[in-house]
């Protein structure tokens, strides 16, 4: 049988702002990428995904990234690798500190927006991110992009890397996602999402905004909690998966 991680970002409120139903998708995904504060994410938000997560089961991961509260984390900042590596280990720390409290533990890392993709090529802020994950804890797996420096720098470091896909998502022809300021880069039909994940969990591929199919080995797929209609998307997926016969299952 064919096992895959169907993971979403979770904590992405502050305050009196809810962007999603966390406690909705915690419910159907396997792995919860939880904000650490700095692009979202306020204390007791973070400490509510950790309880409901742990209630089901799901892995908590750190959703790491910018400090940028205002920009939600998806503007490039030329932060230098010092402070980068800081700020990401303020954030481990911080999340794996509610993971505890709540009976969990922190399993995993995921660069968040800007981040993520900056270091898909950007090799100084790779480098960083990876050397914060090292010196906290060696053992914590690492999301990525496919083919991305940042995966390559982590297994060379000895991390565990888990390449993901977006089912949310449109590709470039080069196997990058496409800018969310295009048209048509961000998927809502919940039968198309779900046609892509289990695409990508069945044939390792995904079809590009021209049409040509790319290669894309994944071990996690990834559906966005702020995409408007995200749990329906996440259970669409989750049903597409039960219907052709693959399990969900965290990596961890």
């Amino acid at each position: 049988m064919t096992v895959i991680d169907l993971n979403v970002d979770i904590a992405e409120g502050f305050g009196a702002w809810r962007i999603a139903d966390d406690d909705a998708l915690l419910a159907v995904v396997s792995s919860a990428n939880v904000a650490c504060g700095f692009h979202a994410g306020d204390p007791g938000t973070i400490r509510r995904a950790c309880v409901t997560a742990v209630a089901h089961s799901v892995s908590i991961g750190a959703q790491v990234g910018y400090r940028d509260l205002a920009g939600f984390g998806r503007r490039f900042m030329d932060v230098p690798p010092a402070e980068l590596v800081d700020d990401l280990l303020y954030q481990m720390a911080a999340l794996q500190g509610m993971a505890a409290v709540a009976g969990g533990r922190l399993a995993y890392v995921k660069p968040h927006g800007a981040l993520y993709n900056a270091i898909a090529t950007h090799e100084e802020q790779a480098a960083a991110v990876v050397e914060a994950v090292t010196t906290f804890d060696a053992s914590l797996a690492v999301l990525g992009m496919p083919g991305s420096r940042w995966l390559a720098l982590a297994a060379e470091a000895g991390l565990e890397t888990v390449a993901e896909a977006f089912a949310d998502r449109a590709y470039t022809p080069d196997g990058r996602l496409v800018s969310r300021r295009e048209p048509g880069a961000v998927l809502h039909d919940p039968a198309v999402v779900a046609e892509r994940a289990v695409r990508f969990a069945t044939e390792a591929t995904v079809v590009a905004i021209d049409g040509s199919v790319l290669a894309m080995p994944a071990r996690s797929i990834c559906v966005h909690s702020d995409t408007p209609g995200a749990v329906e998307l996440v259970t669409a997926v989750r049903a597409a998966m039960s219907e052709t016969g693959v399990r969900v299952e965290s990596f961890r």
